[in-house]
């Protein structure tokens, strides 16, 4: 991901409070917005930057599962 997009992104969100990036997110994901992917995954970069190791296998045991199911 380029580091240009990381810092628009983070940029963007810096001076919302958190129900702005919690709405961002639900409606990202409830719209269905591949243009909103790039944002998610700066997101969820950010998140998996602060998670350690017990958070992280976490997050990758979650995925998993969803990848399995099909979803």
């Amino acid at each position: 991901m380029s580091d240009d997009i990381k810092k628009y992104i983070i940029n963007n969100f810096k001076d919302d409070d958190i129900n702005v990036i919690k709405d961002a997110i639900m409606d990202s994901i409830n719209d269905n917005d591949e243009v909103a992917l790039p944002g998610l995954g700066v997101f969820f970069l950010l998140n998996w930057e602060e998670a350690d190791k017990i958070e992280k296998d976490k997050i990758v045991e979650r995925i998993y599962k969803q990848i399995k199911k099909g979803n």
